[in-house]
This record gives C-alpha cells, structure tokens and sequence, in this order.
C-alpha cells in the first residue's frame, strides 16, 4: 500500500508546460481515474510518477519519500503490451520478476520458486491461468493486454499505473481487461492510477477522478461529481459524441 503525494508538480519542456503546478494526493489503496484530452499531460504526470521523466519543479512522494527515480515499487501497464511475443504468458509474467533475479539467473530461466509462484497467482487474477503456456504472440490483443497485467502484478508493486491500458482494444475487450485491473488492485490493496479516455469507462471502474488540461488540473472529485457540465470543462470543443454519450449513459 502506499499514499502518494504531488505537491506543485510543474514539468516544462522548452517553453511549453506539459504540467502546470499540479498537486493531489492518492491515499493508501485507492482506484483512481486521470482524464483529459491528448497532451493535456496525462502521460508526462504517469512518466514522473515512475520516475522516468524528472519534474522541472515541485515533488512527489510514496509513503513520505520523494521520488527521484525508477522504483521497483511502481509498476506500470502500458498501452501498448510490450510482451515478448516468442515467450509463453507465464514467461512473459515471470519478467515481473526481474528487480528480484540476477541478470544470469534471468537468462538461463532460473527463478525462484516464490516468484513462479507469484506469475501462476497473477496469471489466475487475470483469468490466464489456463493459457500459461500459451505463446504470447498467438494471443488477441486484450489477452496480450492481460499478460501485462500479470507482469505488472509479479513486479509486487505498491503503486500501480495505467497509461491508456485499454486505448486500442474493442469495446468488449476494454471492459474485460479493466475489470482485471480494477479487481487485481482491489485484491492486492494497491493505489491506483489509470489514465482513460473512455468516459463511460472511467465511470463504471473509477471511484476517485482527477483531470488535466493544458497541464493543469481542472477536476479532482468522485463519480456522482463527474457530470456533464465537467465534461465539458475538461474536453472542451475536442469532446466527441461518445464522450458525451458514455456520461450521459452513466449518469
């Protein structure tokens, strides 16, 4: 478990702000959605959060320590899968591992028992128990989507993020693969942090919501607050039918 907190987070690139004196806390376990339009900074506020990318001013800390770097307690999903398509699902999760298995270990395949333990358990999470060995490259992309998920989850991560998980999946297989996400942190107690741009979507799996634009944060509240008239201010004149329609299906 892990609280986060973003105090005046602030990224700049050039003259352009991709993060505009951002600041929120995340508390322990929680499942939270980030909204917003592409570039209002969703990924940037994700890749610092991870500690890929360095902020140009401003904090963030997990459990009151700051953030200065890639941490093994911080997992991320990605929106593209990034599997290795030659490599089994139970391959592909046992790569979760690798903060804890020696580089020669990795390569020859030896693992720990606990950590295969631990790519069976999060494959069952992700309903692909059954497929473990199953090659990743013969897989649909919201089962490859999954295999990600479990990988994730094998990294025993404290906070787990999301960056478009479901962006290039069907409609079906979007709703699937978000239930898995929603109820592997719901079972494991993680704080949660998963960007969308699918509104209906965020509804039905969100509790909390926060929402950039133009790098800054323009909504940080809960599901019965998220109306249209927020949509709105959020999205703006890129806001599509769909988005209006999802909310309000949803309302």
């Amino acid at each position: 478990m892990s609280t986060i907190e973003v105090r005046n987070l602030t990224k700049a690139f050039g003259d352009v702000r991709a993060l505009d004196d951002v600041s929120f806390t995340i508390e322990d376990g929680e499942f939270a959605v980030l909204l917003g339009q592409s570039g209002a900074g969703k990924s940037t506020l994700l890749r610092c959060l991870n500690g890929l990318t360095q902020p140009t001013s401003g904090e963030i800390r997990i459990n009151d320590e700051p953030v200065t770097g890639p941490r093994d307690d911080v997992a991320m999903i990605f929106q593209q899968h990034y599997v290795l398509g030659q490599l089994s699902a139970y391959g592909n999760a046992l790569t979760g591992a690798l903060n804890r298995t020696s580089f020669f270990n990795s390569l020859v395949g030896w693992h720990s028992r606990p950590d295969k333990m631990e790519a069976l358990k999060a494959l069952e999470t992700v309903g692909l128990l059954d497929e473990a060995n199953q090659q990743t490259g013969s897989m649909s992309g919201g089962q490859q989507q999954r295999v990600g998920i479990a990988r994730a989850l094998v990294q025993q991560p404290n906070l787990l993020l999301a960056d478009e998980p479901v962006a290039s999946l069907d409609p079906a297989s979007a709703e699937t693969v978000m239930g898995y996400i929603r109820s592997a942190a719901g079972e494991r107690n993680l704080s949660t942090l998963a960007s969308l741009h699918q509104v209906n979507l965020a509804r039905e799996f969100g509790e909390r919501f926060l929402a950039l634009r133009d790098g800054e944060l323009v909504f940080d509240g809960y599901r019965e607050d998220l109306t249209v008239d927020v949509i709105d201010r959020i999205y703006g004149d890129v806001q599509t039918e769909d988005i209006r329609e999802g909310t309000e299906a949803t309302a």
